[in-house]
């Protein structure tokens, strides 16, 4: 019982955190204001036989926080993820709208080898219209 206790404080640490984390990456709309929309579609996959994992896609909002960096999906994954915030800050400051590419975790599984997961992305940027009338 008292490793159930454990697990709901852990946890809670590990949203606690994450919450200070998207706080410090302030939203969307102050860091890039220029962005109206972000979506990123992300391919996971993993070093097995079956290394399909998941398909995902991330709606981002001017209201969102600018934190990009996305989970391993490996549960025993330790201190990985695939972070996309330079690629985010690049494209924007480019104003580039599309970009693909892949990026490979390297959080530590004691079993795995250390690629034991990777994405493949798209990150695609709508940006406002702006105003050519000068008020």
């Amino acid at each position: 019982m008292a490793n159930r206790h454990h697990h709901r404080q852990n946890y809670a640490l590990k949203m606690e955190l994450k919450k200070q984390i998207n706080v410090a990456a302030g939203l969307v709309s102050d860091r890039f204001p220029t962005v109206s929309g972000i979506v990123i579609h992300m391919t996971y996959y993993r070093k097995t036989a079956i290394p399909l994992l998941m398909v995902r896609t991330v709606n981002i909002f001017p209201t969102s926080y600018a934190y990009f960096k996305m989970d391993c999906m490996i549960k025993s994954c330790d201190g990985g993820g695939f972070d996309l915030t330079s690629i985010v800050a690049n494209m924007v400051k480019t104003h580039k709208k599309v970009r693909k590419g892949a990026i490979v975790c390297h959080g530590t599984i004691d079993t795995l080898p250390s690629e034991h997961a990777s994405i493949k992305y798209e990150t695609v940027i709508r940006y406002k219209r702006v105003s050519t009338i000068n008020s």
